[in-house]
């Protein structure tokens, strides 16, 4: 979805304003933040943020104009609308409409229940809008019951019931939906806007507190502003579980995660989220190689990729001299020498001088200009927040 936010200080309007585009991309984050923050709004809890306009094609959000707002909460609630399809948006325009809702903690909650309710935007398709109706009031409908399913006579019954709401985003059927509080202002229900690399549950000291799960990568001040919300202090944080974990196996072979720290497990998975499939593949040897210790050592490798030579789908001194003579355009090949070239003995030097590995994905080197142990050591000592329980 598309929403920009003209965003001022209420108590200060001759600070000016910042336009912001939502949802907040990880990398646009801190920038953003920056902006509120000279402003002198933008606090983790209260509402600050002063809506003076909205520009969105969930059109009913400009209800939020002339409102202070919570950053997060705004963000939050974009980030659910964005991931709606068509029909899940007009549910949502609908009910808020419907239940006169104008507060963003109830439209955070109604993300959670609009999906109950039927809406009709367009009649002129009944078989169609049965067998929407179905579905949204019969979870888990198995294909054999939507194809002896009548969808126009589920049409009219649904619309001779009299049940129908007229909104301005189409005809609303609340088929028992209830607006329930899952957010109640501090944690946020877990929610992946993006698929992870690590999900971690972060364990509070005290019993009670609401369970808070950390997505990473995530920049520094989001990681922040979430301890600030569950109302987790540094100095009494008992750590983390791991619930989700989509790191490349070789790195999760690695880690013991009961001896890390969040703040390296996150800059590693910075590291890692932008590598695309060939050097996924190239991280996967490259560890196997350098045999890392910790997260920072993973986060390490990751950055420093080009120092490692690696040639996929070789495994065998004799793959490696066919290749380094056949193929790397390093030598001129004759095919008319074939039976006078000793491709296993070239392979078995070349691991020699090179120091290299044959692993799962093929040949893996390091050929940087330091040490490959004095190069993971470089990186920075290991940082607070917490390790698991």
């Amino acid at each position: 979805m598309y929403l920009r936010a003209v965003i001022g200080s209420k108590e200060h309007p001759e600070y000016g304003v910042a336009t912001i585009p939502f949802p907040i991309e990880m990398d646009s984050y801190e920038h953003n933040f920056d902006l509120l923050k000279a402003m002198e709004i933008g606090d983790a809890l209260k509402a600050d943020c002063y809506i003076e306009k909205i520009e969105s094609d969930v059109s009913v959000l400009k209800l939020l104009e002339g409102q202070e707002v919570n950053f997060d909460e705004l963000d939050y609630l974009t980030k659910r609308l964005d991931s709606f399809d068509e029909n899940e948006i007009a549910q949502f325009q609908a009910a808020t409409h419907k239940l006169s809702l104008t507060k963003i903690r109830d439209l955070i909650n109604l993300t959670f229940c609009c999906q109950q309710a039927t809406v009709i935007v367009d009649f002129s398709d009944l078989n169609a809008i049965g067998r929407r109706h179905f579905v949204t009031t019969h979870a888990g409908a198995t294909q054999d019951e939507l194809d002896n399913l009548d969808g126009e006579e589920t049409a009219r019954l649904l619309i001779d019931s009299g049940a129908g709401i007229v909104t301005p985003y189409g005809v609303l059927y609340e088929n028992g939906m209830k607006l329930e509080q899952l957010y109640q202002g501090r944690t946020f229900p877990h929610f992946s806007y993006t698929p992870p690399l690590l999900t971690l549950e972060l364990l509070p000291a005290e019993q009670g507190q609401a369970d808070t799960f950390l997505d990473l990568p995530a920049s520094h001040s989001q990681i922040a502003r979430a301890l600030i919300r569950a109302g987790i202090s540094q100095d009494v944080w008992c750590g983390f579980r791991v619930d989700v974990n989509n790191l490349p196996d070789s790195v999760q072979n690695a880690l013991a995660f009961e001896r890390e720290y969040l703040t390296n497990l996150n800059g590693m998975c910075y590291a890692i989220k932008y590598l695309d499939e060939w050097e996924m593949e190239k991280i996967n040897a490259a560890i196997q190689l350098a045999k890392p210790n910790c997260a920072d050592e993973v986060r390490v490798i990751a950055e420093n990729l080009d120092q490692f030579d690696y040639i996929p789908n070789v495994r065998s001194p004799e793959e490696l001299g066919k290749y380094m003579i056949r193929e790397s355009g390093k030598y001129e090949y004759d095919p008319n020498l074939e039976e006078f070239y000793n491709y296993t003995q070239y392979g078995a030097d070349r691991v020699s001088e090179d120091g290299g590995q044959f692993a799962e994905q093929g040949y893996i080197a390091y050929k940087g200009e330091i040490p490959l142990e004095q190069l993971l050591s470089d990186g920075p000592e290991e940082q607070g927040m917490g390790g698991m329980s």
